[in-house]
């Protein structure tokens, strides 16, 4: 039974939720392993949301061992149709500067090795993601961040590119500049494969982009230091959580956007061909497309 509309998946920081009446805590699993952590369903307002921290609680889970497919499909199993999710990141851009937030609406994938699709072993699907974030709920976002933390903020991003590393290590300064050299925004760790996979599990996936640094890339700026991180994202925190308070209100009650309907042309394999076994794991995802 579905029991949450919205999902709320917090990065480094951001562990839990404040706020939230009739809470409990599930266990959900997948086809593909446990997700990051229990997942705690509460109600924000009149809205009804399920928390996931991406790390695991007590940041457990490095950005490449992240069970994103299971974290996906967790939420999809619980009724989730939007995601919002926070990232820690850097800057690329001389005028993003740290203590900004950014509501990135593209990404460049430079990850190496995550799998990012719910398809493959008989089933062959290819979703569009021209607008890896949804437009519909980035721009509410940046909407509600206007309106609510513009003064806790330094300076709040209608858009920007979002360059997906692989991790745990930070970029070497020649990778800083050559990012920077394609006009990226910011770079993080873990959009990618959550934006891929939210739009396979046709769930509406925007973020929340938390500067805290330059990169390394910045000749004056101080080297990236992980306390650097976590000092500046603490300070954002707490502007995101405002967000995602006041976005939760005002959700609309019917999506129109191409998210809702992304594996509606997708799936290119013969249907008879289709091994009866991967029909029953993804039924949650192609069931309908099937009948």
């Amino acid at each position: 039974m579905p029991e949450a509309k919205l999902g709320v998946i917090g990065g480094s920081g951001l562990y839990e939720i404040e706020g939230l009446s009739n809470v409990k805590e599930v266990k959900v699993k997948t086809p593909f392993g446990d997700p990051s952590d229990a997942i705690v369903l509460g109600n924000l307002g009149k809205t009804r949301l399920a928390f996931l921290p991406r790390h695991g609680r007590g940041h457990r889970i490095m950005p490449t061992e992240l069970p994103a497919r299971a974290n996906i499909w967790a939420l999809k199993s619980l009724g989730v149709e939007w995601i919002i999710s926070v990232n820690a990141v850097g800057s690329l851009q001389e005028d993003i500067r740290p203590l900004d937030l950014v509501i990135p609406d593209q990404i460049i994938d430079r990850t190496k090795s995550r799998v990012s699709t719910f398809f493959g072993e008989g089933i062959v699907g290819h979703v569009t993601f021209a607008e890896p974030f949804c437009p519909v709920l980035s721009k509410l976002l940046y909407q509600v961040a206007n309106q609510n933390v513009k003064g806790k903020v330094r300076k709040i991003h209608p858009k920007g590119i979002y360059l997906a590393m692989e991790g745990p290590h930070f970029s070497t300064r020649a990778e800083s500049n050559l990012y920077r050299s394609w006009g990226a925004s910011v770079i993080g760790m873990t959009a990618i494969p959550e934006a891929k996979l939210a739009r396979e599990a046709e769930i509406c996936y925007a973020a929340i982009a938390c500067v805290t640094d330059y990169d390394c890339w910045h000749e004056v700026h101080e080297s990236v230091t992980i306390e650097m991180v976590i000092q500046n994202l603490l300070k954002t925190i707490e502007a995101a959580r405002e967000i995602i308070k006041k976005a939760s209100a005002q959700l609309p009650k019917q999506r129109d956007c191409g998210c809702a309907t992304a594996l509606k042309d997708a799936i290119i394999t013969s249907r008879d061909l289709i091994p009866q076994k991967r029909k029953e794991e993804l039924s949650l995802l192609i069931g309908k497309y099937l009948k």
